[in-house]
Protein backbone atom coordinates (compact mmCIF):
# COMPACT_ATOMS: atom_id res chain seq x y z
CA UNK A 1 0.00 0.00 0.00
CA UNK A 2 1.56 3.35 -0.92
CA UNK A 3 0.23 6.47 0.77
CA UNK A 4 1.63 10.09 0.00
CA UNK A 5 3.73 11.11 2.74
CA UNK A 6 2.81 15.14 2.73
CA UNK A 7 -0.33 16.27 1.42
CA UNK A 8 -0.27 20.35 1.36
CA UNK A 9 -3.58 22.24 -0.07
CA UNK A 10 -4.32 26.13 -0.17
CA UNK A 11 -3.65 29.16 -1.24
CA UNK A 12 0.28 30.64 -2.39
CA UNK A 13 1.43 27.18 -0.85
CA UNK A 14 3.64 26.32 -3.46
CA UNK A 15 6.48 27.95 -1.90
CA UNK A 16 6.64 25.57 0.70
CA UNK A 17 7.75 23.09 -1.74
CA UNK A 18 11.41 23.19 0.16
CA UNK A 19 10.33 22.60 3.09
CA UNK A 20 8.45 19.12 2.06
CA UNK A 21 11.73 18.08 0.01
CA UNK A 22 14.10 18.66 2.97
CA UNK A 23 11.09 16.75 5.28
CA UNK A 24 11.11 13.87 3.21
CA UNK A 25 15.04 13.65 2.85
CA UNK A 26 15.74 14.30 -0.54
CA UNK A 27 18.50 16.13 -1.73
CA UNK A 28 21.04 16.25 -4.20
CA UNK A 29 18.90 16.64 -7.88
CA UNK A 30 15.67 16.98 -9.45
CA UNK A 31 14.17 16.82 -12.49
CA UNK A 32 10.93 18.91 -13.62
CA UNK A 33 8.65 17.00 -15.60
CA UNK A 34 5.77 19.48 -17.12
CA UNK A 35 3.81 20.94 -20.13
CA UNK A 36 4.91 24.07 -21.58
CA UNK A 37 1.87 26.14 -19.96
CA UNK A 38 2.34 24.26 -16.79
CA UNK A 39 6.29 25.14 -17.08
CA UNK A 40 5.49 28.79 -16.92
CA UNK A 41 2.56 28.87 -14.32
CA UNK A 42 4.52 26.85 -11.74
CA UNK A 43 7.46 25.08 -12.90
CA UNK A 44 9.71 27.91 -13.33
CA UNK A 45 8.77 29.34 -9.55
CA UNK A 46 9.43 25.12 -8.22
CA UNK A 47 12.95 25.47 -10.36
CA UNK A 48 13.75 28.75 -8.62
CA UNK A 49 12.99 27.42 -5.24
CA UNK A 50 14.67 24.58 -5.65
CA UNK A 51 17.91 26.01 -6.72
CA UNK A 52 17.62 28.46 -4.16
CA UNK A 53 18.47 25.72 -1.86
CA UNK A 54 20.97 24.10 -3.38
CA UNK A 55 19.33 21.14 -5.52
CA UNK A 56 20.29 20.62 -8.99
CA UNK A 57 17.21 21.20 -11.56
CA UNK A 58 16.75 19.68 -14.90
CA UNK A 59 13.84 20.28 -17.19
CA UNK A 60 11.96 18.49 -19.30
CA UNK A 61 8.83 19.42 -21.51
CA UNK A 62 6.22 17.31 -22.92
CA UNK A 63 3.11 18.18 -24.62
CA UNK A 64 0.95 14.67 -23.77
CA UNK A 65 1.78 11.06 -22.32
CA UNK A 66 2.21 8.86 -24.97
CA UNK A 67 4.09 5.99 -24.73
CA UNK A 68 7.09 7.54 -26.34
CA UNK A 69 7.11 10.84 -24.20
CA UNK A 70 7.09 8.15 -21.47
CA UNK A 71 10.76 6.78 -22.74
CA UNK A 72 11.84 10.17 -23.53
CA UNK A 73 11.27 11.06 -19.93
CA UNK A 74 13.21 7.83 -19.00
CA UNK A 75 16.25 8.45 -21.09
CA UNK A 76 16.27 11.96 -19.38
CA UNK A 77 16.80 10.67 -16.11
CA UNK A 78 19.04 7.73 -16.74
CA UNK A 79 21.22 10.36 -18.60
CA UNK A 80 20.54 12.97 -15.58
CA UNK A 81 19.99 10.67 -12.43
CA UNK A 82 18.18 12.79 -10.69
CA UNK A 83 17.06 11.59 -6.91
CA UNK A 84 13.37 12.46 -7.61
CA UNK A 85 10.73 13.85 -9.94
CA UNK A 86 8.35 16.85 -9.94
CA UNK A 87 5.17 16.42 -11.82
CA UNK A 88 3.81 19.74 -12.59
CA UNK A 89 0.59 20.52 -14.67
CA UNK A 90 -2.60 18.60 -15.29
CA UNK A 91 -3.50 14.44 -15.31
CA UNK A 92 -1.21 13.81 -18.39
CA UNK A 93 1.91 15.52 -17.54
CA UNK A 94 1.94 13.76 -13.61
CA UNK A 95 0.61 10.58 -15.31
CA UNK A 96 4.14 11.18 -17.61
CA UNK A 97 6.05 12.13 -13.85
CA UNK A 98 4.48 9.13 -12.31
CA UNK A 99 4.93 6.18 -14.42
CA UNK A 100 8.36 7.55 -15.75
CA UNK A 101 9.54 7.63 -11.94
CA UNK A 102 7.74 4.21 -11.51
CA UNK A 103 10.11 2.45 -14.00
CA UNK A 104 13.44 4.17 -13.36
CA UNK A 105 12.13 3.30 -9.26
CA UNK A 106 12.54 6.75 -8.00
CA UNK A 107 9.90 8.93 -6.10
CA UNK A 108 7.76 11.95 -7.54
CA UNK A 109 6.25 14.70 -6.36
CA UNK A 110 2.64 15.62 -7.32
CA UNK A 111 2.03 19.57 -8.15
CA UNK A 112 -1.33 20.41 -9.84
CA UNK A 113 -2.14 23.27 -11.78
CA UNK A 114 -5.54 21.45 -12.88
CA UNK A 115 -8.26 19.27 -10.69
CA UNK A 116 -9.32 17.66 -14.54
CA UNK A 117 -9.51 14.21 -12.76
CA UNK A 118 -8.19 11.85 -9.55
CA UNK A 119 -4.80 11.36 -11.57
CA UNK A 120 -3.23 14.11 -9.21
CA UNK A 121 -3.11 11.70 -6.49
CA UNK A 122 -3.74 8.36 -7.48
CA UNK A 123 -0.83 5.63 -8.20
CA UNK A 124 -2.37 4.99 -11.87
CA UNK A 125 -1.30 6.76 -14.98
CA UNK A 126 -3.48 6.40 -18.19
CA UNK A 127 -0.71 6.76 -21.19
CA UNK A 128 -1.81 6.74 -24.94
CA UNK A 129 0.01 4.28 -27.24
CA UNK A 130 -0.19 1.36 -24.92
CA UNK A 131 -1.39 -1.96 -25.69
CA UNK A 132 -4.41 -0.92 -23.15
CA UNK A 133 -7.46 1.95 -23.41
CA UNK A 134 -7.59 2.46 -19.30
CA UNK A 135 -4.80 2.73 -16.77
CA UNK A 136 -1.71 1.33 -15.94
CA UNK A 137 -0.43 0.60 -12.22
CA UNK A 138 2.74 2.76 -11.33
CA UNK A 139 3.10 4.85 -7.78
CA UNK A 140 1.64 6.70 -5.46
CA UNK A 141 2.95 10.06 -5.27
CA UNK A 142 5.24 10.94 -2.20
CA UNK A 143 3.88 14.05 -1.75
CA UNK A 144 1.07 16.29 -3.49
CA UNK A 145 1.39 20.12 -3.29
CA UNK A 146 -1.92 21.85 -4.39
CA UNK A 147 -1.57 25.24 -4.73
CA UNK A 148 -5.45 26.58 -5.10
CA UNK A 149 -4.15 29.63 -6.21
CA UNK A 150 -2.48 28.32 -9.20
CA UNK A 151 -5.28 25.72 -9.88
CA UNK A 152 -8.09 28.65 -9.67
CA UNK A 153 -5.99 29.98 -13.34
CA UNK A 154 -7.21 26.87 -15.21
CA UNK A 155 -9.78 26.69 -17.11
CA UNK A 156 -13.41 26.60 -15.66
CA UNK A 157 -13.82 23.43 -17.69
CA UNK A 158 -11.46 21.32 -15.84
CA UNK A 159 -12.83 21.56 -12.91
CA UNK A 160 -15.90 20.65 -14.01
CA UNK A 161 -14.72 17.73 -15.76
CA UNK A 162 -13.09 16.64 -11.65
CA UNK A 163 -16.38 17.46 -10.58
CA UNK A 164 -17.95 15.10 -13.24
CA UNK A 165 -14.69 12.36 -12.00
CA UNK A 166 -15.67 12.79 -8.31
CA UNK A 167 -19.18 12.24 -8.56
CA UNK A 168 -18.93 8.84 -10.84
CA UNK A 169 -17.36 7.38 -8.28
CA UNK A 170 -20.77 6.27 -7.05
CA UNK A 171 -21.57 3.94 -9.97
CA UNK A 172 -17.53 2.20 -9.35
CA UNK A 173 -18.67 1.42 -5.93
CA UNK A 174 -21.84 -0.07 -6.94
CA UNK A 175 -19.69 -2.34 -9.87
CA UNK A 176 -16.99 -3.31 -7.22
CA UNK A 177 -19.42 -4.31 -4.88
CA UNK A 178 -21.80 -6.22 -7.69
CA UNK A 179 -18.39 -8.51 -9.00
CA UNK A 180 -17.94 -9.47 -5.18
CA UNK A 181 -21.50 -10.66 -5.07
CA UNK A 182 -21.36 -12.21 -8.50
CA UNK A 183 -17.24 -12.93 -8.62
CA UNK A 184 -16.29 -13.09 -5.06
CA UNK A 185 -13.57 -10.51 -6.54
CA UNK A 186 -11.80 -9.08 -2.80
CA UNK A 187 -14.41 -5.83 -2.10
CA UNK A 188 -12.32 -3.15 0.77
CA UNK A 189 -14.63 -1.16 2.52
CA UNK A 190 -12.33 1.05 3.70
CA UNK A 191 -11.39 2.05 0.33
CA UNK A 192 -14.92 1.95 -1.39
CA UNK A 193 -16.19 4.12 1.70
CA UNK A 194 -13.71 6.46 0.99
CA UNK A 195 -14.67 7.11 -2.72
CA UNK A 196 -18.11 7.25 -1.60
CA UNK A 197 -17.23 9.81 1.19
CA UNK A 198 -15.22 12.15 -2.19
CA UNK A 199 -18.59 11.95 -4.36
CA UNK A 200 -20.84 13.05 -1.67
CA UNK A 201 -18.59 15.54 -0.64
CA UNK A 202 -18.78 16.93 -4.32
CA UNK A 203 -22.59 16.45 -4.91
CA UNK A 204 -23.40 17.99 -0.76
CA UNK A 205 -21.04 21.01 -1.69
CA UNK A 206 -22.16 21.50 -5.69
CA UNK A 207 -23.18 25.35 -4.56
CA UNK A 208 -19.85 26.27 -4.24
CA UNK A 209 -18.31 24.98 -7.12
CA UNK A 210 -18.23 27.89 -8.91
CA UNK A 211 -15.52 30.39 -10.72
CA UNK A 212 -14.14 32.36 -8.39
CA UNK A 213 -14.95 30.12 -4.87
CA UNK A 214 -11.65 28.56 -3.37
CA UNK A 215 -13.84 26.67 -1.03
CA UNK A 216 -15.10 25.50 -3.77
CA UNK A 217 -12.13 24.30 -5.74
CA UNK A 218 -10.84 23.21 -1.77
CA UNK A 219 -13.55 21.03 -1.74
CA UNK A 220 -13.29 19.26 -5.21
CA UNK A 221 -9.27 18.86 -4.46
CA UNK A 222 -9.38 16.90 -1.34
CA UNK A 223 -12.16 14.64 -2.58
CA UNK A 224 -9.55 14.05 -5.36
CA UNK A 225 -6.83 13.27 -3.39
CA UNK A 226 -8.65 11.13 -1.30
CA UNK A 227 -10.02 9.31 -4.35
CA UNK A 228 -6.19 8.46 -5.25
CA UNK A 229 -5.62 7.17 -1.52
CA UNK A 230 -8.61 5.11 -1.91
CA UNK A 231 -7.11 3.29 -5.10
CA UNK A 232 -3.74 2.96 -2.85
CA UNK A 233 -5.89 1.44 -0.59
CA UNK A 234 -7.71 -0.97 -2.70
CA UNK A 235 -4.46 -1.60 -5.05
CA UNK A 236 -6.70 -0.90 -8.11
CA UNK A 237 -8.39 1.44 -9.86
CA UNK A 238 -11.96 -0.50 -8.56
CA UNK A 239 -13.34 1.89 -6.31
CA UNK A 240 -12.99 4.41 -8.80
CA UNK A 241 -13.13 2.98 -12.49
CA UNK A 242 -16.57 1.06 -13.15
CA UNK A 243 -18.78 0.67 -16.17
CA UNK A 244 -18.84 4.55 -16.34
CA UNK A 245 -15.21 4.95 -16.94
CA UNK A 246 -15.33 2.30 -19.65
CA UNK A 247 -18.04 3.82 -21.09
CA UNK A 248 -15.54 6.81 -21.33
CA UNK A 249 -12.34 4.56 -22.81
CA UNK A 250 -15.13 3.62 -25.54
CA UNK A 251 -16.28 6.84 -26.19
CA UNK A 252 -12.62 7.61 -27.04
CA UNK A 253 -12.02 4.76 -29.62
CA UNK A 254 -14.46 6.61 -31.78
CA UNK A 255 -12.72 9.31 -34.29
CA UNK A 256 -15.07 12.06 -33.46
CA UNK A 257 -14.22 15.13 -31.07
CA UNK A 258 -14.94 13.97 -27.33
CA UNK A 259 -15.30 15.26 -24.16
CA UNK A 260 -12.89 15.47 -20.99
CA UNK A 261 -12.27 12.37 -19.45
CA UNK A 262 -14.21 13.78 -15.92
CA UNK A 263 -17.26 15.05 -18.37
CA UNK A 264 -17.78 11.30 -19.99
CA UNK A 265 -17.47 9.54 -16.66
CA UNK A 266 -20.18 12.05 -15.59
CA UNK A 267 -22.44 11.24 -18.09
CA UNK A 268 -21.15 7.02 -18.19
CA UNK A 269 -22.27 7.36 -14.06
CA UNK A 270 -25.81 8.76 -15.47
CA UNK A 271 -26.26 5.69 -17.02
CA UNK A 272 -24.65 2.91 -15.22
CA UNK A 273 -26.77 4.52 -12.33
CA UNK A 274 -30.24 4.02 -14.22
CA UNK A 275 -29.40 0.27 -15.17
CA UNK A 276 -28.36 -0.39 -11.22
CA UNK A 277 -31.42 1.16 -10.48
CA UNK A 278 -29.88 3.82 -8.49
CA UNK A 279 -30.76 7.26 -8.15
CA UNK A 280 -29.48 8.18 -11.38
CA UNK A 281 -31.80 11.64 -11.21
CA UNK A 282 -29.78 13.12 -8.22
CA UNK A 283 -25.97 12.45 -10.57
CA UNK A 284 -27.52 14.14 -13.56
CA UNK A 285 -28.88 17.14 -11.13
CA UNK A 286 -25.85 17.06 -9.39
CA UNK A 287 -23.49 17.49 -12.96
CA UNK A 288 -26.08 19.73 -14.59
CA UNK A 289 -25.82 22.53 -10.91
CA UNK A 290 -22.07 22.28 -11.62
CA UNK A 291 -22.22 22.91 -15.20
CA UNK A 292 -21.59 19.58 -16.17
CA UNK A 293 -22.64 18.11 -19.55
CA UNK A 294 -25.21 15.47 -19.32
CA UNK A 295 -26.36 15.34 -22.77
CA UNK A 296 -24.80 13.38 -26.19
CA UNK A 297 -24.95 16.90 -27.96
CA UNK A 298 -23.02 18.49 -24.48
CA UNK A 299 -20.39 16.22 -24.83
CA UNK A 300 -20.04 16.77 -28.30
CA UNK A 301 -20.98 13.61 -29.49
CA UNK A 302 -23.36 12.27 -31.64
CA UNK A 303 -26.16 10.45 -30.58
CA UNK A 304 -25.70 7.00 -32.83
CA UNK A 305 -21.68 7.27 -31.04
CA UNK A 306 -23.07 7.26 -27.76
CA UNK A 307 -25.60 4.74 -28.18
CA UNK A 308 -22.43 2.34 -29.72
CA UNK A 309 -19.93 3.39 -27.15
CA UNK A 310 -22.25 2.26 -24.22
CA UNK A 311 -23.11 -1.16 -26.76
CA UNK A 312 -19.53 -1.88 -26.43
CA UNK A 313 -18.17 -0.62 -23.30
CA UNK A 314 -18.34 -4.42 -21.67
CA UNK A 315 -15.66 -5.22 -24.08
CA UNK A 316 -13.13 -3.12 -23.33
CA UNK A 317 -12.06 -4.86 -19.98
CA UNK A 318 -13.98 -7.83 -19.91
CA UNK A 319 -12.17 -9.33 -16.81
CA UNK A 320 -13.73 -6.21 -15.17
CA UNK A 321 -17.25 -7.10 -14.38
CA UNK A 322 -19.50 -4.16 -13.92
CA UNK A 323 -23.58 -3.80 -14.39
CA UNK A 324 -22.74 -3.44 -18.25
CA UNK A 325 -21.08 -7.44 -18.05
CA UNK A 326 -24.13 -8.87 -16.08
CA UNK A 327 -26.83 -7.35 -18.23
CA UNK A 328 -25.20 -7.96 -21.55
CA UNK A 329 -26.69 -4.98 -23.42
CA UNK A 330 -27.84 -5.06 -27.21
CA UNK A 331 -28.19 -2.05 -29.11
CA UNK A 332 -32.06 -1.34 -27.63
CA UNK A 333 -31.74 -1.76 -24.43
CA UNK A 334 -28.27 1.16 -24.66
CA UNK A 335 -30.59 3.42 -26.87
CA UNK A 336 -33.83 2.91 -24.20
CA UNK A 337 -31.30 3.36 -21.28
CA UNK A 338 -30.02 6.87 -23.07
CA UNK A 339 -33.65 7.81 -23.71
CA UNK A 340 -34.69 6.87 -20.25
CA UNK A 341 -32.04 9.34 -18.60
CA UNK A 342 -32.34 12.05 -21.12
CA UNK A 343 -29.03 11.16 -22.54
CA UNK A 344 -30.17 11.10 -26.07
CA UNK A 345 -33.30 12.45 -27.53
Amino acid sequence: MQLPREVIVGNGILARITEVVQRLGLAGSALIVAGPKSFEIAGKQVRDLLQQKGINVDTILVKTATSQDILTVEERIQEWKPRFLIGVGGGTKIDAAKLSASRQDIPFISVPTTLSHDGIASPLASVKGLDKPYSVMAQAPLAIIADTDIVAQAPWRSVISGCGDAIAKFTAVKDWQLAHEVKNEYYGEYAASLALMSAKLVIENAQLIKPGNDEGLRVLLEALISCGVAMSIAGSSRPCSGSEHLFSHALDMFKCPHAMHGEQCGVGSILSAYLHKAKWERIRASLKQIGAPITAHELGVTEEDLVKALEIAATIRPERYTIFHKLNLDHDACEKAAKATGVIN
